[in-house]
């Protein structure tokens, strides 16, 4: 299936009309009915989209039995709230279109690496349950993912946690402290919070483990059921990590942790 615009007529605050003002999803389907489904966004520093952390993700999903839409979200010049709003339509978009992608509405997960897994951390923490009035169908379905599948997130943007470049390109150089705080996802944990994944290095030198170390303690404050997966060695942005004998032991964990919640066949 071809990528598809998620608004069309144009998105909301587009400085332009290229492929970057213009987000979008593109399906890796699976034959069948309600399959569960994954919305998976690379990481970058919200100046890019790295591209071993799209395609090649949603194929070993497909491998599993689970569909995937791989995000085009907006990045540097744009800030916030763009990627997020992006992430959002994207998840409300494939619920509004379920049936014809063959997907079960209930079982649609969000992944995201480093910034993409801030992104992803943030739809689950900052969702709505759509909008009743709106006059566009696809603006009543909710935006929260079902879980969370975060792989060596920027979780905070707090100073000397966060990854510098992603705050920036999200927040600016001088961001109100409210924003800060907000965009700080293990701040934003509630009860509602979907149940989660995550996996870092101990000695990741990019982003700092103590990202997915503060939102696992959050989630655990409030009995959010979690698998983490710190591993001793591993540079930032492995992806799959194929080359990786100790750390590429993620996907399987992962496997299992989707399987343990019904998601793969």
């Amino acid at each position: 299936m071809k990528t598809m615009l998620l608004w069309p007529e144009g998105a909301p605050g587009a400085l332009g009309t290229s492929d970057e003002d213009c987000p979008a999803i593109t399906p890796y389907l699976v034959e069948g009915d309600k399959n569960a489904a994954v919305l998976v966004c690379p990481g970058g520093g919200y100046g890019m989209r790295a591209d071993h952390e799209g395609g090649p993700v949603a194929e070993w999903l497909n491998t599993l039995g689970i569909s995937a839409f791989v995000l085009r979200y907006r990045v540097a010049p744009y800030g916030y709230p763009h990627a997020l709003r992006d992430a959002q339509r994207a998840l409300r978009t494939i619920r509004y279109r379920a049936e014809e992608y063959g997907i079960d509405p209930d079982r649609l997960g969000i992944l995201g690496f480093s910034a993409g897994g801030h992104l992803a951390s943030a739809a689950g923490v900052l969702f709505d349950a759509g909008d009743e009035e709106a006059s566009e169908p696809l603006e009543r379905k909710s935006s929260r993912p079902d879980l969370l599948i975060l792989c060596y997130p920027v979780i905070s943007m707090a100073e000397g946690v966060t990854h510098q470049g992603s705050k920036e390109n999200q927040l600016g150089t001088d961001p109100d402290p409210e924003l800060v705080k907000r965009l700080s996802s293990e701040l934003q944990v509630t009860a509602a919070t979907p149940p989660a994944f995550l996996w870092h290095t101990s000695d990741d030198g990019a982003v700092p483990v103590e990202n997915s170390l503060q939102f696992a303690a959050a989630l655990s404050r409030h009995r959010i059921p979690f698998d983490l997966h710190v591993y001793a060695h591993g540079q930032h942005g492995l992806g799959l990590a194929d080359g990786e004998p100790h750390t590429r032991s993620w996907t399987e964990a992962c496997a299992s942790w989707l399987a343990l919640n019904g998601y793969t066949k």
